[in-house]
């Protein structure tokens, strides 16, 4: 049942926003007060002024009564000159656009009770709109219409934001310690293994752990990802839901790992009772109250963006942690067959599908987002707000995002890393290091690229290159690719490990392979 779950989320852990948000502010003020609102808008029609100051004032007719399909019942002296409000609907947007121009409107908005999205048109008809088109939120004109009642004056504009954000920073920063705790965890609980936790002089293999070992599982196992994606894209509305209590319970089972852990090496009392023979830890019932109750308030408001992306981040750290301390990758060839095949999942579902889908968007990238109307997205993703983006932040709350697939995938390559300096006794851990440098420098570029390009990027594309060559490099030059290659056969054949599990290269050997089966 737990492998089930891991499966279902790892297969939905890829999916990052990929937004071309194009908001801007709606001013409007009368003789005695002012208030702002968000409109979004398309650039390919008439832009929008960048500065308040240089954007031009018009006086605003309320036209809601209609959808201005056509000049019907519209008396163009009223309209002439002005900012026309109408109603989302009966026909498109650069139709309602036309209809204003002829009836000599300077502005139109367009009034909606759904979702914002960017008004669009085929090619052709964007040159045939010479003035600014928006969209604005239905309430948030019946509140100005409260505000001001009459005499509403407006202003559109779009003030630019710098590209380069503090929230880039932390979310780098967020990634970073994950993936290098995460490493470092699998690495720690590998020595414990080996060592037989100083006790009996054996250790004990998890029953929760799954060891990834046999190339042909890693493909089946990316094939099944790839059928829960196209699942997702036809079944998303019902899926979602789906997925969200599938994270509620394993984001919760992971924090009670994590903290119980941390509770462990601080070396907290546990305090046990016992009713009718069975022993119950007052440490383990707390902890465990607190992270369902965690995940409850995660799960009721999700879709809070104000606050709740702090829970959202804890829970999507947690979850990565225990997901890389559990998951284990056998040797480097398993690592390099995953993390291939990840790579051209990702590519081919983000840059090829457009091709196949009807509105030419990718698979990835629709599920990411989900349809317009649903309002729920799927809880996959790192997300920091903005701080720069405050014209943006009145239509929503803006985020730099980075799904955990980003994180885990080539986080299970360095926690193999970390696993094999345990294995090769090196205390300088070369491989782990090295490895948790170069998945920053592909963060790096990542990054920069999409700085660059104005897009969103599917990071694998740069972490998983960055990873994997650095780690082959690292292991060539100590002569050591062999041994990193094969790694090791451990396959929890048994529920007791070997007693006698000893490193691959003991302290003073430098040579030969000592073969070991668990």
């Amino acid at each position: 049942m737990e492998r089930a779950v891991r499966f279902i989320i790892l297969s939905v852990v890829f999916y990052v926003s990929q937004i071309n948000c194009q908001e801007a502010i709606l001013h409007i003020s009368n003789e005695r007060t002012n208030r702002e609102y968000c409109i979004v808008y398309n650039q390919s029609w008439t832009p929008v002024s960048q500065t308040f100051d240089k954007a031009t004032q018009y006086p605003l007719v309320n036209m809601t009564s209609t959808v201005l399909c056509d000049t019907s019942g519209v008396i163009p002296a009223v309209v002439k000159g002005k900012a026309l409000v109408v109603m989302r609907g009966d026909c498109d947007f650069s139709q309602k656009a036309q209809v204003a121009q002829s009836l000599g409107a300077t502005t139109l908005l367009i009034a909606s009770k759904t979702l914002l999205i960017t008004p669009s048109a085929n090619d052709s008809e964007y040159a045939k709109v010479t003035i600014p088109l928006a969209l604005m939120r239905y309430r948030d004109f019946i509140e100005a219409q409260q505000v001001f009642s009459e005499g509403m004056q407006v202003k559109l504009y779009a003030p630019t934001y710098p590209k380069i954000d503090v929230s880039l920073v932390v979310m780098l920063l967020i990634a970073m310690v994950t993936v290098t705790l995460g490493g470092f965890w699998s690495g720690a609980c590998e020595r414990d293994r080996m060592n037989g936790d100083g006790d009996r002089g054996e250790s004990k293999a998890d029953p929760k752990e799954l060891f990834l070992y046999s190339p042909l599982k890693v493909v089946i196992f990316v094939v099944l990802m790839c059928g829960m994606l196209v699942l997702m894209y036809y079944f998303y509305n019902v899926m979602v839901y789906f997925i969200i209590v599938i994270f509620c319970l394993a984001s919760a089972s992971a924090l009670f790992s994590c903290i119980d852990a941390v509770m462990e090496i601080l070396s907290c009392p546990s305090g046990s009772f016992s009713i009718k023979s069975c022993n119950f830890s007052v440490r383990s019932l707390i902890l465990a109250a607190v992270c369902i109750s965690i995940a409850v308030v995660w799960g009721v408001y999700r879709n809070e963006d104000r606050w709740i992306w702090i829970l959202q981040d804890l829970l999507g750290v947690a979850f990565c942690l225990n997901f890389m301390r559990t998951v284990s990758l056998s040797n480097f060839k398993i690592c390099v067959i995953l993390l291939s095949l990840l790579l051209l999942y990702d590519v081919f579902f983000v840059f090829i599908t457009p091709f196949f889908t009807k509105n030419g968007v990718s698979i990835m990238v629709q599920v990411a987002l989900g349809p317009e109307a649903s309002g729920e997205k799927l809880p996959v993703v790192m997300r920091v707000p903005r701080f720069s983006a405050w014209a943006q932040n009145l239509c929503g709350m803006q985020f730099s995002i980075l799904g955990y697939g980003d994180i885990i995938i080539p986080g299970l390559l360095v926690a193999y890393c970390s696993r094999f300096d345990v294995w090769v006794n090196s205390s300088k851990k070369v491989y782990f290091i090295s490895c948790c440098i170069a998945y920053l420098l592909g963060m790096i570029v990542t990054f920069a690229v999409m700085l660059l390009s104005g897009m969103g990027q599917p990071a694998l594309l740069y972490l998983v290159p960055f990873t994997l060559i650095t780690s082959a490099v690292v292991a060539g030059c100590r002569g050591e690719m062999r041994l990193f290659w094969a790694g090791t056969t451990y396959m929890v054949r048994r529920p007791v490990l070997d007693s006698s599990r000893e490193p691959l290269l003991p302290e003073g050997r430098t040579d030969g392979y000592i073969g070991e089966t668990c």
